[in-house]
């Protein structure tokens, strides 16, 4: 491990380490949040409910969430990050094809299963990566960077999507999900360039390997206060929905005033917009966080991740249909997204010792993750099964409860 004296100065955060993390982020998104912002659509034309949309996101969610924790472990063991992340890079566009081959929601499923275990398989090590990479007075402003490096293919990449969708309506096709397949095809482009700019800019030089780890050793050595602070971001996660399930939500609201495909696209636009207020947040977040403290701005994008919840619930409930409602929720999302992605890595690496932090990282990502799986696949099957209203509102309440259980965890 580095030690304090060979930590980078203040002025040299953006190094190139830092850079070519962002540049393969930007890829990577461009890459699956293509898919993400189709997906939705591409389910409705194939016949899907959404009780299905939550079930699959759900269940990627948590194959990315124990990967996390078991990407850390090994990482820590054998003392080789940059293998694995390269290994998991490599999954999405994997991934990718199965899902644009689908013609049911079974190979759906498994695409996106294999596209987020190696997003579990690389986040944390990328992370660990990245913050090790500069001082701790800097760690903010840095991951801030990263996170909107991150962003800007969540943004240009469904921006594209949409626009490649509209165009290619016009075209010739056997079936209605012709011109969904024709995107999903095309993402793979930036999947594969993603691995490949990865392994050419990133430097992670190879650590002291720690073969006797032992992983429940690893996880009742966790600091005490950190354990709190993985039950406050579980309860938060519970409630903290997959936003592909946000964008059907504007798709569902819109349907009847815009017609299915133009509420599709206006819905995968709102999604451009959440992306384009992350890009823009992240690194003001990440200097506020620097100079004010990680744990207090964390708190305050919780809050808003329970405001977004709640106006989402009060659309259903008073059958909104304006565009400029779902934009405050769109705008909303893309804020507490900023927050929690900037941020939640970075006060983890408060709260463990510097020699288990990229374990630390993971076992935060798992618990996230596996809350992110009830939440995704219960806000789906109440929708489903009984109203949308009733499906956010129980979110709003799960997010509320771990913003003050986080409130309470920096107040000790």
């Amino acid at each position: 491990m580095p030690d304090e004296k060979t930590l980078p100065s203040s002025r040299s955060w953006l190094n190139r380490t830092v850079a070519g993390a962002g540049v393969t982020s930007a890829l990577g998104d461009f890459c699956y949040e293509t898919t993400t912002v189709i997906l939705p659509g591409f389910l409705a034309v194939l016949g899907i409910p959404a009780a299905a949309l939550g079930l699959i996101e759900g269940v990627a969610d948590a194959v990315a969430s124990f990967t996390k924790m078991l990407s850390g472990y090994i990482a820590d063991k054998l003392g080789h990050r940059k293998l694995l992340v390269l290994a998991g890079y490599g999954l999405t566009p994997l991934g990718q094809a199965l899902i644009a081959l689908a013609t049911g929601w079974p190979l759906i499923l498994l695409g996106r299963m294999v596209s987020w275990f190696g997003k579990g398989l690389r986040g944390p090590l990328r992370d660990a990566i990245v913050i090790q990479a500069v001082s701790p007075a800097t760690r903010g402003r840095a991951f801030g960077f990263h996170r909107a490096a991150d962003t800007v293919g969540a943004v240009f990449g469904p921006l594209l999507g949409v626009a490649l969708l509209g165009s290619a309506q016009s075209w010739h096709w056997d079936d209605a999900a012709g011109p969904f397949r024709f995107v999903l095809w095309l993402s793979l482009v930036p999947g594969v360039l993603a691995v490949l700019a990865f392994l050419v800019l990133v430097e992670d030089p190879r650590r002291s390997a720690n073969p006797k780890l032992k992983l429940l050793g690893s996880l009742r050595a966790l600091p005490g206060r950190f354990k709190r602070y993985l039950g406050a971001i579980g309860l938060f996660g519970v409630g903290d929905f997959s936003h592909a399930l946000l964008i059907l939500a504007a798709t569902t609201l819109l349907t009847p005033t815009l017609g299915a495909v133009q509420a599709a696209q206006v819905a995968g636009l709102l999604y451009v917009g959440r992306n384009v207020v992350q890009v823009a947040a992240s690194w003001p977040v990440g200097w506020l966080a620097d100079h004010v403290g990680h744990l207090p701005v964390l708190v305050a994008g919780y809050a808003l991740g329970a405001t977004t919840a709640t106006l989402t619930a009060l659309a259903f409930w008073a059958g909104v249909d304006s565009v400029a409602w779902l934009a405050v929720v769109f705008f909303c999302a893309g804020l507490y997204v900023a927050v929690q992605e900037a941020l939640e890595a970075t006060v983890t690496a408060q709260l463990v010792p510097a020699e288990t932090m990229t374990f630390g990282i993971g076992a935060m990502g798992t618990v996230n993750g596996s809350a992110k799986f009830l939440s995704s696949a219960t806000v789906g099957v109440l929708w489903t099964a009984a109203s949308p209203t009733l499906a956010f509102a129980l979110a709003a309440a799960l997010m509320l409860a771990g913003t003050l259980a986080i409130f309470r965890v920096g107040r000790r």
